[in-house]
């Protein structure tokens, strides 16, 4: 067994020193690729290293629980997790002038016992299958792939149940405009789901969004 999975292992077991390992492990590449990708948007911030170390350990700490074959998959994982919680909070900040630090767009689940197979050869057994809220973490886990738009219109209409008007309000767009787009949305949520499930992370993750 890899250090990785010996890692991952540990942390959904509720281990915080190996969730604290992860973090020192891989910590600092995350870091240096994010700057490198979202240098515009992080340069306009004091303290990019901690900015972006604990965005990393809200993804691990409150989203759902996840296991990979090796340590480029988790850290490709997590830069591209940590990049598009980024975005969605410096949004955010532009537009309601919030401190980032203080935002929480991943809120926390509640624990299901449920551990995402995200490899071809690990697909969960049928004991896993029905686990409570597995399927609920899936879609977290998919939704946060996502673009931050995309991501944002499916949370408004689905989880927050807002209008398309108050969705069109918030995009300064018309409600036409916003219904539109949530339909679009949802089949990128769907092809998201169904190629994390189907352990085709390579191709869940795709190309990441242009830097800012």
């Amino acid at each position: 067994m890899s250090l990785t999975v010996e890692l991952l292992r540990r942390w959904h077991q509720g281990d915080q020193q190996a969730l604290a390992e992860l973090v020192a492990a891989d910590g600092a590449w995350i870091t240096a690729h994010v700057q490198r990708r979202l240098g515009p948007l992080l340069r306009a911030r004091v303290d990019t290293q901690d900015i972006v170390q604990q965005t990393l350990l809200e993804v691990l700490r409150s989203g759902p629980r996840f296991q990979v074959d090796d340590r480029d998959h988790l850290r490709a994982l997590l830069v591209r997790l940590v990049e598009n919680v980024l975005r969605h909070q410096a949004r955010h900040d532009r537009q309601q002038k919030r401190d980032v630090r203080r935002e929480q767009p991943l809120q926390p689940a509640a624990a299901s016992g449920t551990v995402l197979q995200l490899s071809a050869t690990g697909r969960p057994g049928p004991a896993t299958q029905a686990a409570a809220g597995e399927q609920r973490d899936w879609v977290r886990l998919a939704l946060e792939l996502l673009d931050p738009d995309d991501r944002d219109v499916i949370v408004w209409r689905e989880y927050d149940g807002l209008s398309f008007a108050d969705i069109a309000a918030r995009l300064q767009l018309g409600e036409a405009h916003a219904r539109v787009r949530f339909q679009r949305a949802l089949p990128k949520l769907g092809k998201k789901l169904q190629q994390l499930q189907q352990g085709q992370l390579d191709q869940a993750l795709g190309p990441s969004p242009g830097a800012e």
